[in-house]
């Protein structure tokens, strides 16, 4: 009799958790907060993207995104009175997060599927803790692969030490 016994978990060794892997320094604006604000922040931490938070049940819930895109074509080119315009004008209220328990490996294909470079991680309240992203799962890969060099260095070693070199004369 053959049982199989592989499953995701025995294939991978253990799940990999979205919330051990996503980065906790995220910048947020609120949706009232200006667009000079918005981009101030942007410049002054080098970042193209910002998550919109609202205080939900003592939670700060990502509600959408402002990107640096979303001011140029919404504002700069449209010479809109940059006072005049807030966070809630422009940014993308399409948002889809993960939770910090989702799976990575699942989350990679939701972003995939969704063509996102980053994904908002929330708490099982809602509660923004951090952002997944690209930069991130390459690290955790970059770590696997190391790991499997690692493994075929090993292999060579314990071969060239255990293993007599035999003699021909």
């Amino acid at each position: 009799m053959i049982v199989s016994v592989c499953n995701d978990e025995l294939k991978w060794g253990r799940h990999l958790f979205v919330g051990e892997y996503c980065n906790r320094n995220v910048l947020i604006v609120g949706r009232g907060d200006s667009v000079i604000k918005a981009a101030k922040l942007m410049r002054q931490h080098h970042v193209g993207e910002l998550l919109v938070v609202e205080l939900r049940n003592g939670e700060r819930s990502p509600i959408g995104i402002l990107t640096d895109r979303d001011i140029v074509i919404d504002v700069i080119a449209e010479e809109a009175n940059l006072n005049a315009i807030s966070v809630e004008d422009i940014m993308s209220y399409k948002i889809i997060t993960a939770n910090e328990n989702d799976d990575l490996m699942s989350t990679i294909k939701r972003m995939r599927n969704n063509g996102m470079r980053r994904i908002p991680v929330v708490n099982s309240a809602g509660g923004l803790i951090g952002v997944l992203s690209i930069n991130d799962i390459m690290d955790v890969i970059t770590e696997q692969l190391i790991d499997i060099d690692q493994i075929i260095e090993n292999e060579n070693i314990n071969e060239r030490e255990n293993r007599p070199t035999i003699s021909r004369h």
